[in-house]
């Protein structure tokens, strides 16, 4: 550590006294910034640099991210604050990045313990094994061996390397070059080895790069890339198509599609590609952007700020996995802290709960024997729900109550393994209808090996048996990519699946219709829709555990020690106050028009009969009432967004109920 502070120090000190020169030397005459505010030698020495416990030095083509955090950490010291949005919030791109998955990568325990895993089930394939895996969780270790012609890179490499330890790291991303974008996969990145990094910024309409420092201190050379904010970035590693090998370990000539991330994205609305307008990359949602002026670069107090700044939070879904790396921090010699992981644990949380899925419930029948209720998902992700690695799922819990809030019917709770209530021995289905409480829809790939049974053994995958996962909006079968992405197990029967109402594909939602049985009760129910997320289940973990390896051991011991619940995605509440649905015609009552339009509703033929009329949202609050006193007729002024209301009627001794839709 005091090795790494003193060769920052050093540099930064550096950085003041050259910084004259290189100004001159990287601008025009009619160029030049009207302010070169340099930072004093005081201010210099304080400045916090040294990586703050990240990694420090070089290998042949790569450097540590501990070398950029001098210029692209925080900045403490003004006058202008560099890395900071325009409220003086701290958002530079080391610190943001550190306490992610991708900053983690290679110290990630889950995937040692699955690489020791595929190993131990064919020890003949280590080598090919660790190499594949490590050209994306280690890509600067594996890559630079690799362009030095040295062979295959292991995972006993990487352990000594503090480079490769850097997981994906700032070079893994930004020295990838233009040439063959979203044509390469399964670990095959293409690294521009001419001392070049591609950022976003310094396109014909941007104010030139300053690149002096850079290329003087860490021997690059910046110049813009337009590609750094493509999808096809992201594909060399989000699309991972693997060889199948028998279960004596003989590769078949198979192939089986491990995570499509990439490819499910090109088959969607969101393909920037197809249209570019309404278009939205991966790095739009995974690296926000927001449009404040943010000076990308302390030291340099004349730079010009650049805008807008993609924010390196790179949140997904894995919240169980960032709980268990901030769990055990010391162990697994993370360069973040608690708190910046609590930071990226919050960002995560909330892109899960705010940005994956809408759910609308509603009950579509009702008498004393049966609720037919529907729970309607639709996908908010430019890919499927879950996506990548094949372990994630998604289930929905249903739980209907009676008044007294009492159980009618439950299906999808856990158990105190966290496994789903009634799962199947092997895999549930899917299902269209949901009728017994041991039935349960979980959103999930489920992969078989050459003989067509289920495994968790990557190298033994053939073929899906399931893939029900939800497709993004625009996925079609009939898209090129669509090989690539298949959709398995979903039942023909099955015509809410990605279907509009017209049956065309492309919707992105899925309806699970729940046939719940009353057994006679005709009561207020209260109806609990919700999503649950998990991305290490406990099924899943069963064949690995099998096996011991200390990194399989290292790995159970966390994994037993943390808290395993499902994360809560989105939930929806209603009540139903009915025992039957339009039933007002036996009251001589009539509602209209439904749907209703402008947002007014008009309810004509009320007489001596009726002792009140009210108006419920789907939540069971009441809207508007009335206790009729000789009106034969009720206007009601709905509010304008599209909603479901009903319409409860009393007459003496009986209720009578209508629902309806504001469009």
């Amino acid at each position: 550590m005091t090795a790494i502070r003193t060769l920052s120090v050093r540099t930064i000190i550096l950085a003041g006294t050259v910084g004259t020169i290189a100004l001159l030397a990287a601008w025009s005459d009619d160029a030049l910034p009207e302010v070169q505010a340099f930072h004093t030698q005081a201010e210099l020495e304080d400045f916090r640099g040294g990586g703050q416990g990240l990694a420090s030095g070089a290998n042949n083509f790569f450097r540590a991210s501990g070398d950029c955090y001098g210029c692209h950490g925080p900045d403490d010291i003004g006058p202008v604050f560099a890395n900071r949005d325009e409220n003086g919030n701290d958002v530079n791109t080391l610190d943001d990045w550190r306490s992610t998955m991708m900053g983690n990568s290679a110290r990630d325990p889950f995937w040692r313990a699955k690489v020791s895993h595929e190993v131990s089930v064919n020890p003949g394939h280590q080598s090919a094994l660790e190499d594949k895996c490590t050209s994306c969780h280690a890509p600067m270790g594996r890559y630079d061996k690799f362009l030095m012609g040295q062979g295959h890179y292991s995972i006993a490499e990487l352990i000594q390397d503090p480079i490769a330890k850097d997981g994906v790291s700032c070079l893994a991303c930004h020295m990838q070059g233009p040439d063959s974008l979203g044509l390469l996969f399964s670990g095959t990145l293409k690294f521009d080895t001419n001392n070049v990094l591609y950022g976003p910024y310094g396109g014909k309409d941007d104010p030139p790069i300053f690149g002096a420092p850079m290329e003087s201190f860490v021997g690059y050379n910046p110049v813009y890339g337009a590609h750094v904010n493509d999808a096809g970035l992201c594909a060399g590693c989000h699309t991972l198509i693997t060889e199948t090998a028998d279960l004596e370990g003989n590769h078949t000539g198979d192939h089986f599609v491990e995570q499509a991330t990439y490819h499910e994205w090109l088959n969607s609305a969101f393909n920037t590609d197809a249209d570019p307008e309404n278009g939205l990359s991966c790095q739009a949602c995974h690296m926000h952007r927001i449009s404040d002026a943010v000076v990308i670069s302390a030291l340099y107090d004349f730079l010009s700020p650049r805008m807008p700044y993609g924010l390196h939070h790179l949140a997904g879904a894995n919240v169980f996995m960032l709980n268990l790396l901030k769990h055990n921090i010391a162990e697994l010699e993370l360069t973040s802290s608690s708190v910046r992981f609590d930071s990226t644990i919050a960002r995560t949380t909330r892109m899960l709960q705010q940005q994956s899925l809408i759910i609308e419930t509603s009950v579509v029948g009702r008498d004393a024997q049966t609720t037919s209720i529907d729970v309607k998902l639709t996908n908010l992700a430019g890919h499927k729900f879950p996506s990548g690695y094949p372990s994630r799922r998604a289930f929905i819990e249903l739980h209907v109550r009676d008044d007294a809030g009492g159980t009618l019917f439950r299906s999808g709770n856990w158990d105190a393994s966290y496994e789903v209530a009634g799962h199947d021995t092997e895999y549930e289905p899917h299902h269209d209808v949901i009728t017994s409480p041991d039935q349960a829809q979980i959103y999930e790939m489920v992969m078989a090996d050459v003989n067509g049974d289920k495994t968790t053994v990557l190298e033994r995958a053939k073929e899906s048996l399931k893939d029900n996962r939800l497709v993004p909006l625009g996925f079609t079968a009939a898209h090129s990519a669509y090989d690539t992405a298949l959709v398995v197990g979903v039942p023909v029967e099955d015509i809410d699946f990605n279907r509009y109402g017209n049956g065309t594909e492309g919707s992105g939602t899925d309806i699970t219709h729940y046939q719940v049985p009353m057994s006679g009760y005709t009561g207020m129910i209260t109806i609990e829709a919700r999503v649950w997320y998990q991305s290490a289940p406990p099924r899943w973990m069963e064949e690995m555990f099998a096996f011991n390896t200390p990194e399989i051991d290292t790995f159970r011991d966390m994994y037993e020690a943390e808290d395993g619940s499902p994360i809560l995605v989105v939930e929806e509440t209603i009540v139903d106050m009915s025992q039957a649905v339009d039933n007002l015609a036996e009251a001589g009552v009539r509602v209209f028009p439904n749907p209703v339009r402008e947002g007014l509703l008009r309810i004509e033929g009320i007489d001596h009969r009726t002792t009140s009329i009210t108006v419920h949202d789907m939540r069971g609050a009441m809207v508007a009432s009335i206790r009729p006193s000789g009106e034969r007729v009720w206007q009601v002024r709905l509010p304008e967004a599209k909603a479901t209301y009903v319409v409860v009627v009393e007459t003496a001794g009986k209720r009578f109920t209508q629902r309806v839709v504001v469009q």
